[in-house]
């Protein structure tokens, strides 16, 4: 799958799922609950135990029915190796050069992170596919609604503090998708292996996605 194609599979579900755990066994059972409720992009963090090996799994077990990508990268180095192992999308929490660089030359969608119209502006520029605007839980989704005004042609992803209560203000206020994590894959549910909870969250969130879209 090129990155073109990752990106509109992105901007099409609207919704990335952040799988963070401390324990990486149960993670492709998780992925698997994800897509049984129609949400195919799904990002592994870095801070997961094992992750590189994750992904591996996660794409056998998906083969092109979901999109499987890295998530809190910090470097060149990092992206590339989650890169060889199978990650079709890299996200960062930061804007680093090197890593959209890394990404671009592997012919890989890249998702840098940022906060301030500058920072956002030059992580479109150095060739970002979309924007991670991070953090979101003390910004809000005026702020996205703010920054869609100067700087319309730019993807932005709203993550941190995206719940099912604010998901449908995040879409109206003009992103291309949003980043869920605890609000969608909680502990709770991964400490009890709830994959029917998890399933019913990722159909929940994308039903808000949807609706939020025809209202706009």
């Amino acid at each position: 799958m090129r990155a073109s194609d990752v990106t509109r599979e992105i901007e099409s579900t609207g919704v990335v799922a952040i799988l963070r755990a401390s324990d990486s066994g149960q993670l492709v059972e998780v992925v698997d609950a994800l897509r049984e409720g129609g949400l195919t992009c799904i990002e592994v963090t870095m801070t997961t135990p094992d992750a590189l090996e994750v992904i591996r799994q996660a794409r056998s077990a998906c083969g092109e029915s979901a999109v499987i990508g890295v998530g809190t990268v910090l470097d060149a180095e990092t992206a590339r190796a989650a890169i060889l192992a199978g990650a079709q999308f890299v996200v960062a929490p930061i804007l680093d050069p090197a890593t959209i660089e890394t990404c671009k030359r592997y012919g890989v969608a890249v998702m840098p992170g940022a906060m301030t119209p500058t920072e956002i502006v030059r992580a479109w520029q150095a060739g970002a596919d979309f924007v991670k605007v991070f953090p979101t839980s003390t910004l809000g989704a005026q702020f996205i609604k703010d920054l869609r005004g100067p700087l319309p042609q730019i993807r932005l992803v709203p993550t941190g503090g995206v719940t099912l209560d604010t998901v449908a203000d995040f879409i109206q206020a003009g992103c291309s998708a949003v980043g869920v994590g605890g609000a969608l894959i909680t502990s709770q549910a991964l400490k009890n292996r709830d994959f029917a909870a998890i399933r019913k969250a990722a159909s929940d969130f994308l039903e808000r996605v949807r609706q939020a879209r025809a209202a706009r």
